[in-house]
């Protein structure tokens, strides 16, 4: 059945062509599975939440009728500014406008966030762009530029908050413009497009814009609320979206309410953050967190930008999901929010979750996997400047930036067929991690670090779990050994200076422990003979304790392959690497109409070059839940298709390119 939704109706209808629904919430309470809902272009100020789901069979489908012609925003225009003081208006709203949920009197805050709480999740927002808070009435009338800003020229439209006789007063620097002529917006409603209630599975939202959400902070062990998502159930396909102007999160794929575990650290304090993750993972499997019941979503082909937490987060809800051919940009630049859950994509427990071919660039972290990455295949992405500008300052509260982070999992985690071009490529707190096939113009930072606490000189070990393979199922928890990890036939090119004076600038402003590109990093690892040596039957031990030493070694590194540029140095271990000390690599992007290439001469410093083909038997098993580089479905990978899609075949090069006359 087809039901019809247009805005510009006279009145409520029935939803069909004559008599159309005139808010897609009404269509949203009367579909039932297998039913399409056809909405007609219009702007639509609502909360859309879904009364029931579709079926495997049936789905429940939402469609824009012109693609990104119907707009669904939490935002209503404000017309009744009053000239205040300067370039400064003042507008008062009544608080019932707001209903329960007053974002003007909510603060962004809870768990893993680091930023001082004075933000709230309300926004002002002149002419689809949001406006800068200030904490006072003077800075507010100041208009000064945000030294942290990545757009300093646009941080200077300011807007300010405060209560009195039962209103909301809101003060906006518009810098000269009429704020009653121009497009002005508030944040009014909470979500657009999320289910009040878990379990609405099977669900397609296909063509709409979803802009501007008072959405709260989403950390891993609380509820996780977005403009749009599924709200812990299965099947969603998001697709052809454009999803902008969040206050913390565009699309959430991410936890349900546990009222006994909501913020639980920011608020009750006795038990820290990462002991209540760990208590999330378990009560996850007693409220339904299963392969059979959660996840399997799939966000393609979406415009992601300008969201102020993350573009899509989730922690456990979306496992087995497939994210591609995004386009995520300009995450986090206002930087007026800090805290451990920022970047293009966070998501804790990526279990079995593919993202490929999608294009992130400009936000303050590009990929983020924090905990329990397993089965994740990172593949085909193109990520850049995901780098703080070299004219902004960090903010506080901030993290250190770079193309991709794999944090605190025991893996098996896949990262192939990549470029990766900003300062820093990956940070691997982490282990069991594979790098085949990529181009990597940054350095890997964080070896052997950020994974433990240290607490009143005490070492504090963050255990973390690990599962049945291809499962939610915990199989146990262990803390992170390091190394287990692979290096095979990527590119390393040196793109920053690395000199003593430049190397020790870098540092201190990025954060980072590396600027060197390459594999070296990893020199003090063992390689697997070496490592395996100390567990031969029969070795005689001096005692028990030397055993149990070797329990708690770093595990050993693998490499292979790989060609080495500009300065980058190869893993000490590493047979016959490309070390090419005469030339200089160029790999550059170019931007033209819209349309992205390079300029490299990597064709020719390569002619001479062979690497091996790569398989899932190449790379083995991940150490802790001994479990393969592999395939969600258990078959093996062969990495024979490139970066573009093409076949490898004959000569096989390092790097995402399949040929010479591809580049």
């Amino acid at each position: 059945m087809k039901l019809y939704v247009d805005s510009a109706a006279i009145q409520e209808g029935i939803g069909s062509p004559a008599q159309p629904f005139k808010t897609i919430n009404s269509a949203a309470q009367a579909a039932k599975p297998g039913d399409e809902v056809i909405v007609a272009p219009g702007i639509y100020r609502e909360y859309v939440d879904p009364a029931v789901g579709g079926t495997a069979e049936h789905r429940i489908t939402y469609i824009s009728q012109v693609p990104l012609g119907a707009v669904i925003t939490g935002a209503e225009q404000i017309r009744n500014w009053t000239p205040f003081s300067g370039s400064v208006w003042m507008c008062a709203v009544d608080n019932e406008r707001f209903g329960a949920y007053n974002p003007y009197t909510t603060l962004v805050e809870g768990d893993w966030y680091f930023a001082p709480p004075i933000r709230h999740t309300g926004a002002v927002y002149l002419n689809d762009r949001q406006m800068y808070e200030t904490t006072s009435l003077e800075e507010c009338i100041e208009g000064a530029a945000e030294p942290s800003s990545w757009e300093p020229e646009q941080s200077v439209y300011k807007w300010y908050t405060q209560q009195k006789d039962g209103q909301t007063l809101l003060y906006g620097n518009f810098q000269g413009l009429n704020p009653n002529e121009e497009n002005v917006e508030i944040n009014v409603r909470r979500n657009c497009f999320f289910p009040s209630q878990t379990g609405r599975s099977y669900i397609t939202v296909q063509g709409f814009c979803i802009t501007k959400a008072a959405t709260t902070w989403a950390p891993p062990a609380s509820f996780q609320d977005g403009m749009i998502g599924p709200h812990w159930s299965k099947g969603w396909i998001i697709e052809d979206c454009e999803v902008s102007n969040s206050k913390c999160v565009g699309i959430s794929l991410g936890k349900y309410l546990d009222p006994d575990n909501n913020q639980y650290a920011f608020y009750k304090r006795v038990k820290s953050p990462t002991q209540m993750e760990r208590d999330a993972v378990c009560r996850g499997q007693v409220h339904g967190w299963s392969k059979e019941s959660i996840g399997s979503h799939i966000v393609r082909r979406c415009n992601i930008h300008h969201c102020e937490q993350a573009g899509i987060a989730g922690r456990m809800g979306a496992v087995f999901s497939l994210i591609e051919d995004n386009h995520i940009h300009h995450i986090n630049n206002m930087q007026q929010l800090g805290g451990a859950e920022i970047a293009g994509i966070k998501l804790h427990a990526a279990i079995d979750v593919t993202v490929r071919r999608n294009h992130i660039h400009h936000c303050t972290m590009g990929i983020w996997c924090d905990w329990q990455a397993q089965g994740t295949r990172i593949t085909g992405n193109l990520l850049h400047d995901n780098q703080l500008p070299d004219y902004a300052q960090r903010a506080a509260g901030s993290e250190t930036s770079q193309d991709l982070f794999v944090e605190v999992s025991h893996g098996p985690t896949l990262i192939d067929n990549n470029i990766l071009l900003s300062k820093a490529a990956l940070k691997i707190a982490t282990q069991g991690v594979a790098m085949v096939h990529n181009l990597v113009m940054g350095s890997i930072t964080s070896v052997g670090a950020n994974t433990d606490y240290t607490v009143k000189g005490k070492n504090q070990p963050r255990y973390t779990p690990y599962h049945f393979p291809h499962r939610t199922e915990v199989m146990g928890f262990m803390t992170i050994l390091h190394g287990d990890n692979r290096f095979y036939n990527n590119i390393f090119i040196q793109n920053a200076p690395c000199d003593e004076a430049a190397t020790r600038e870098a540092l201190e402003r990025e954060g980072h422990d590396n600027i060197t590109v390459g594999t070296a990093v990893f020199d003090d690892y063992p390689t697997f003979d070496a490592w395996y040596s100390g567990f031969q039957v029969g070795k005689p031990l001096r005692n028990v304790f030397e055993w149990l030493e070797m329990h708690f070694d770093p595990l050993p590194v693998w490499a292979g392959g790989n060609a080495y540029f500009n300065g980058a140095k190869p893993y000490q271990h590493e047979l016959d690497p490309l070390v090419d000390c005469e030339h200089t690599a160029i790999f550059r992007l170019k931007e033209n109409g819209g349309t992205l290439t390079w300029e490299t001469n990597l064709p020719e410093l390569l002619r001479d070059c062979h690497a091996e083909l790569i398989t899932s038997d190449t790379l083995g098993e991940a150490f802790e839940p001994e479990q393969r580089f592999e395939n969600p479905d258990g078959s093996n990978i062969l990495f024979d298709t490139d970066y573009s899609g093409i076949r490898r075949e004959g000569r096989i090069l390092p790097g995402p390119f399949a040929g010479l006359r591809e580049f």
